[in-house]
């Protein structure tokens, strides 16, 4: 009689963790697509080329990449300085902020803007490519680029200072992106 329990007992724990499976092959994480979603926060140029070679390399594996550029990201997406139009306070956060991103400098090792010099040297010594071509991957391979529409306020930015093809949205459009993700990452 105990092994007719035994057996009993383990046919409903087989029957009960069939149903499990099966309502999770139904019902799989909602939404989660082969898709990489990155906040860039910062505008320092190791976290930039970091995120690039991210984005790009997510991209080539056939994964859908989005990019949302913040804050002091906004520099890796920028093409230029422009000081008219704007207030008194927009016109500083412009002087103290790189105006693209071939200005922006390291996180560590800085030293008035050597360290850069020297991590770009070392990249092309060693066929890296560079920052700005990396970025020229991105656009190319279909990397979303979504510029925050508040940080740019904020800052001054002025649609003429950014790069063109990119995108302008706001915390919503990156959650939007970061929800389906597979991968979400913060630099």
């Amino acid at each position: 009689m105990t092994t007719t329990t035994d057996t009993d007992t383990l046919l409903e724990r087989i029957a009960l963790l069939e149903r499990r499976v099966a309502e999770l092959e139904n019902h799989p994480a909602q939404g989660i697509e082969d898709r990489v979603a990155l906040v860039v926060f910062s505008g320092d140029l190791d976290k930039a080329i970091a995120a690039f070679i991210i984005a790009t390399g997510a991209a080539s594996m056939g994964l859908e990449v989005s990019m949302f550029f913040t804050f002091w990201g906004l520099s890796a997406v920028k093409k230029q300085k422009i000081f008219n139009g704007k207030d008194l306070l927009e016109q500083g956060f412009t002087a103290m902020l790189p105006g693209k991103l071939g200005d922006t400098g390291l996180s560590q090792m800085n030293f008035f803007g050597a360290g850069a010099q020297i991590i770009r040297s070392l990249m092309k010594k060693h066929d890296v490519s560079s920052p700005e071509e990396l970025f020229a991957l991105a656009q190319e391979l279909g990397v979303r680029m979504v510029v925050c529409d508040m940080s740019r306020e904020l800052l001054g930015v002025k649609d003429a200072e950014l790069v063109d093809g990119l995108e302008l949205g706001g915390v919503a459009t990156f959650l939007g992106d970061a929800a389906r993700a597979k991968v979400t990452l913060f630099i």
